[in-house]
This record gives C-alpha cells, structure tokens and sequence, in this order.
C-alpha cells in the first residue's frame, strides 16, 4: 500500500511540477526532494544530472543558437526549462530508489506484466552492454583513444537500438496472438 501512495503522489508531483513556471516553486522543489533522498542525495543528484547533461544541453545549445537569431533570448526560459527537467529527472530517480514498482502496480494485471516486460527487456539490455564493455577492455592492453570510445560507444548504441526494435516486434507479436490486443 504504501508502494502504491508514493506512486501516485510521484505522479500528482509531475504533474504540478509541469504546471510551475516560478524558478523559485523548482529550486523548493528540489530542497524538498534533496531532503526526502537523505542520505542518497549526491548518488541521486549525480545520476539525475549525468542522466540530463546530454539532452538538455544539445536542446539549451540549440535555443541558444535560435534565440539569438530570432533577437528573443530569454535566459529565464533556459533555466526554467533545465531547472524543470533537473527536478523531474530527480524525482523519479527517487522513486525508482525507495519504491518497487511490482508492489505498487499490482492492483492490476495489465500494468504490472508491461513493467516485467520492460524490466525483463532493460536487465537484458544492461547485460549486453555490460558484455560489450567487458569484451573491449578484455581485447585491450593500454589506453583507447578517444576516437576508438566513441566508435565503440555508437557501435553499442546502434546494436542496442536494433535489439530493443526487435524485441519489441516479438514482444508484441507474442502478445496479439495470445489475446493481450483486442483489435
């Protein structure tokens, strides 16, 4: 009961979280999810700001380049927008810390079998890649350079994506013909 509370007070968080437009609403809202993680806030934080570097900095960099084309930069809109981001990232990395997700979607059968689905698929995927990782370093004597990283990262990448569509095809194959679509 308890999984399920927190579950549905994440999602009502999302969704005012998603309505804030104050900075300081966000940076209260960060304090306040600092201090439920307790003594997980830096492992959390970390996670939470590695998981947003990539992304929002390719879409800060890009409004950027555009605003300052159209003449209408607004420095409030990208703090407002990464702060937005930071927070929402943070709080479901909390959640997925202090919660189990089996617990509290097992009020309904069709929920509950697509997060073992989609467990199954992402344990499935962190061993292949924990399998490309082990290969390179085991094929490996001194130091990669940086253009050889990157060459294995996309490798990853593109054989992780081909993986996950396919699986995702038979899943779902498997799924129609055992009655899981009523079409």
């Amino acid at each position: 009961m308890k999984e399920r509370v927190a579950l549905f007070a994440y999602l009502a968080a999302v969704v005012v979280v998603t309505s804030w437009h104050d900075l300081h609403f966000l940076l209260a809202g960060l304090a306040v999810s600092a201090v439920l993680a307790g003594r997980d806030v830096f492992r959390i934080g970390r996670r939470s700001l590695l998981a947003v570097l990539v992304f929002n900095g390719v879409v800060t960099l890009s409004y950027l380049v555009v605003s300052q084309l159209r003449g209408s930069l607004s420095l409030h809109y990208v703090a407002l927008i990464n702060l937005r981001v930071l927070l929402l990232t943070f709080l479901t990395f909390l959640l997925v810390a202090r919660v189990n997700l089996f617990r509290a979607l097992a009020f309904t059968r069709t929920l509950l079998y697509l997060v073992t689905l989609a467990y199954s698929q992402a344990l499935t995927l962190r061993r292949v890649a924990d399998d490309f990782r082990m290969a390179l370093r085991s094929r490996t004597l001194g130091r990669l350079a940086r253009h050889d990283v990157y060459r294995h990262r996309a490798a990853l990448g593109q054989f992780l994506l081909s993986k996950s569509l396919h699986d995702a095809r038979e899943i779902a194959q498997a799924m129609k013909s055992r009655g899981f679509f009523i079409d």
